[in-house]
């Protein structure tokens, strides 16, 4: 008897997933959406489900470095891609399985300390969007980091303690370089 689940139902397929550098393989439908994947198989439930819709935010990650709606891709879509969730984030937090544990990265620390957050749940995504923002423009100002955050909602902080706390984590970043930021290149990775 054929126990395989992806030859013994044929709405299955296998995929598999490179998240927070490490390897998962996964059945699963080929309409799932990656968020349902990374919360419910891979239990990574940091990435947060809002609208469902793409407008909210709340599930953003990287895929290959770039901010991503999750709510949005097949999980599928991701298969051969790089896929960071806000556990990534953690130094020392390992990647996978629950995340966290390690200590918090500076654009955490510095939306801690800019009370950039409150009830916390759209944190994960504007956490992911920074993130990816800030690799590909280092040098970016408040008015760019202000039309950037704009795309994510958030109800409860009024979204000027969130830019300053990008603006704070960016010049931050910029002041630790030796060599001028440029991301992915080999004087970055020294810092």
């Amino acid at each position: 008897m054929n126990t395989d689940p992806v030859a013994t139902h044929p709405d299955l397929q296998l995929i598999t997933l490179d998240v927070n550098g490490e390897r998962y393989d996964v059945v699963t439908e080929p309409r799932r959406t990656l968020v349902d994947v990374l919360r419910h198989e891979l239990r990574l439930t940091g990435t947060h489900v809002g609208c469902e819709h793409g407008i909210c935010g709340a599930c953003t990650v990287l895929v290959d470095e770039r901010p991503v709606r999750a709510c949005l891709m097949f999980a599928a879509q991701a298969e051969g891609a790089r896929i960071r969730t806000v556990e990534s984030l953690a130094e020392g937090g390992g990647g996978g399985g629950g995340g966290g544990g390690g200590e918090l990265n500076d654009l955490q620390r510095a939306f801690s300390e800019h009370h950039a957050l409150q009830c916390g749940f759209c944190t994960p995504g504007f956490l992911m969007l920074a993130e990816g923002f800030l690799a590909e423009r280092p040098e970016a100002s408040k008015e760019e980091i202000r039309e950037v955050v704009a795309s994510n909602l958030c109800r409860c902080t009024g979204y000027q303690t969130i830019v300053e706390a990008i603006d704070a984590c960016a010049t931050a970043r910029r002041g630790a370089c030796v060599t001028p930021c440029i991301p992915n290149s080999p004087a970055d990775k020294e810092h």
